[in-house]
């Protein structure tokens, strides 16, 4: 049988000097939970195997405690995945656990895929209720354009359902959170061109110097992940360097994006720390100074945790 184990995972580094915050994560994906669908709609894009095995959720949780790395922001960027954060993040506030706040949103692949049942308007519908359903619930993201894995007929419904979400997260006060994949000057245009919301961070940013300056102008969050360790990622740690301090965050997209030099494993939220201290070394700061300045931005962006 299959396993991740956590044997299987890299191992958890020291604690950091102060902690951070993993603004993106999917805990739904890392504990291979197999989720219910509604009627009609399509498979997710990542479906956990039956015969795989998987680690806990107090797995993540306590890992991430361990380095540093104090709280996480859920995302669910299908409609299943988005119902199950909901729920979690709910649950857990309710039992007194103030760590976790959640986000949902259409990944853009998943745009094409419902406009093509003729679902997309509904869902739409349906993640602008699920983030408005409790004031833990800060993010619309992740949204976007992603013309890596989306062909040229998907443009047009990833384009209009990215415009959609910048005006639900207008509408509810939230914070967006773009997914952006090879479309960096129409992500920039769309924006403009709705107006982004007051809080807009690129997450996983992937750009290059001059749009992180052209980022920073428009007032954007740029969150740096486990790429900016990356051997061939010279462009984007010049990017985390230009960036101004006051307009960084740090995150995982755990499972995804694991750290060098583990690249290649399943990650969890705790590997935020090991991006957050190659930040700090790309940037000529201290440990502790990088972290509490993220943590501050964080906190800045998404409010308060307590």
């Amino acid at each position: 049988m299959a396993s991740r184990a956590a044997g299987t995972y890299p191992p958890v580094p020291e604690p950091l000097a102060h902690p951070v915050v993993d603004t993106h994560t999917h805990l739904d994906i890392c504990t291979g939970v197999r989720l219910p669908l509604g009627a009609g709609e399509p498979e997710p894009e990542v479906r956990p195997d039956e015969d795989e095995e998987f680690p806990s959720l107090d797995f993540f949780f306590d890992t991430a405690q361990s380095a540093g790395v104090q709280r996480i922001v859920q995302i669910g960027c299908d409609l299943p995945a988005a119902r199950w954060t909901t729920e979690l993040v709910t649950q857990q506030s309710q039992q007194g656990r103030s760590w976790m706040l959640g986000g949902v949103a259409l990944h853009p692949n998943e745009a094409p895929r419902l406009a093509e049942r003729g679902m997309l308007d509904d869902a739409l519908t349906e993640i602008e209720s699920l983030v408005a359903s409790d004031d833990r619930m800060r993010v619309v993201g992740e949204t976007g354009l992603d013309y890596f894995r989306t062909g040229e007929e998907g443009v047009a419904e990833q384009q209009r359902s990215f415009r959609a979400h910048i005006e639900i997260a207008k509408r509810t006060g939230k914070a967006l959170q773009i997914h952006d994949r090879e479309a960096h000057a129409d992500v920039l245009r769309i924006l403009r061109e709705e107006g982004a919301p007051e809080v807009t961070i690129f997450h996983c940013y992937s750009g290059d110097e001059a749009m992180a300056r052209e980022c920073a102008d428009a007032g954007y969050y740029m969150s740096f992940a486990g790429n900016l360790t990356f051997k061939n990622a010279d462009e984007l740690r010049r990017a985390a360097a230009a960036a101004p301090l006051d307009r960084l965050l740090t995150e995982t997209d755990a499972p995804f994006l694991t750290p060098h030099p583990h690249r290649g494993k399943p990650g969890g939220p705790y590997l935020a720390a090991v991006t957050a201290r190659k930040l700090a070394e790309v940037r000529g700061m201290s440990e502790e100074d990088l972290c509490a300045a993220v943590w501050k931005n964080a906190e800045t962006a998404l409010g308060g945790w307590d």
